[in-house]
């Protein structure tokens, strides 16, 4: 399928963000908007074929960017069967990293985990970053710097993302330094701006605090994670996910006619998205999307990408707000999570802000074996 920018472009307004007025709303990529997990997977699938057979003779680690493409950067490394490491935000106790910037997010610190890239640079021949949207090129170049400066004998760069908003200038450095650029759509950024102006901001907002009560639901605790925040073989990955929805539908039972809602939480996107689609084949009608730190605004307006959002509190640290958009209807909500305890405000936050529409909700948290 070729996609086009109407596809893959819906323009939102950020909210207290003079960096950037506006943000770059993908339906297709399950974060923000609630999608057909089988349409997101389809989309990352077609930016792999876009990869495939480039690289067949050199060994690639894929990295992907936290938190909207750990899931794009997931399936990437999946269809190619490689090796995969994202970037996090997350606290991973008794580890190095390497610390770069994002430009223009609302949450700017990211990080990898240098004990991993040590481990593994000198067996790989490229590195092929993965992203939801490639602007100007900087944060990519930040982390490419940092590894240069790190590793005397670095491996070659690549870029492969959903989007690429690159100006001549910005496209005219990455080839000057040998970078390959890979994508589906490209973009022109120059009146987003103004078209974010456009809406009113209009819609409804909710906010839940440690006031609310935690609506019912039934936990599911299975092991066997792989965390993808440390390198991982991505078929191992795979199989962990397989694993994940056998067990589920051993918990759960077999479930079929029905629409099921699949949650993911911030960077623990891509099991969510894998669930969903095994239920889709079960002839389910299932959406997903997940919750995310970007603080965007809402319109009624039907043009605009998100009407309704609920502020949180986050699943994996109580302190640090989070959000959803667009919460609907549904014979099941499934939420799928890798936060280590379940007994929390963001969590209290998350079920009750779904229990206004929904009744049935089972949380399944994914644990690494022992943990």
């Amino acid at each position: 399928m070729k996609y086009q920018t109407s596809d893959l472009v819906r323009i939102a307004k950020r909210e207290n963000n003079k960096k950037r007025n506006y943000l770059v709303v993908n339906p297709l990529q399950g974060k923000h908007v609630p999608v057909s997990p089988e349409a997101a997977l389809h989309l990352f699938d077609s930016l792999a074929d876009e990869v495939r057979g480039k690289y067949d003779a050199e060994k690639l680690l894929v990295i992907g960017f936290a938190e909207t493409a750990t899931a794009i950067g997931a399936r990437v490394a999946v269809s190619l069967e490689t090796r995969y490491i994202q970037t996090t935000r997350e606290v991973i106790p008794n580890v190095e990293y390497l610390f770069f910037s994002e430009e223009h997010s609302h949450a700017t610190e990211q990080k990898l985990v240098k004990d991993d890239i040590d481990a593994v640079i000198s067996d790989i021949e490229r590195i092929l970053f993965v992203e939801d949207e490639v602007t100007t090129g900087k944060t990519i170049l930040n982390i490419i710097s940092i590894l240069e400066k790190k590793y005397p004998k670095c491996p070659k760069f690549a870029v492969a993302s959903l989007l690429n908003g690159m100006n001549e200038e910005s496209l005219e450095i990455y080839q000057e330094k040998n970078i390959d650029l890979f994508y589906l759509v490209k973009t022109n950024h120059s009146a987003y701006g103004d078209i974010a102006n456009q809406f009113h901001t209009n819609g409804t907002y909710h906010i839940f605090s440690d006031k609310n009560k935690r609506g019912k639901n039934i936990e599911i605790q299975i092991n066997g994670a792989v965390n993808t925040r440390r390198l991982t073989d991505s078929r191992q990955y795979e199989r962990a996910c397989e694993y994940l929805w056998e067990e589920i539908v051993r918990g759960m039972g077999e479930l079929s006619n029905q629409k099921i809602l699949v949650l993911g939480t911030e960077e623990c996107m891509y099991p969510a998205l894998y669930i969903g689609s095994q239920l889709e084949k079960n002839h389910n009608q299932v959406f997903s999307h997940s919750t995310t730190r970007s603080p965007i605004e809402v319109s009624l307006d039907s043009s605009y990408p998100l009407h309704s959002r609920y502020e949180l509190r986050s699943v994996y640290d109580d302190e640090r707000i989070t959000f959803l958009y667009d919460i609907d209807a549904y014979d099941r909500v499934i939420i799928v999570t890798d936060a280590k305890d379940s007994d929390t405000l963001g969590t209290d936050t998350l079920i009750h802000a779904l229990s206004m529409k929904n009744s049935d909700i089972t949380l399944v948290r994914w644990c690494e074996n022992g943990r």
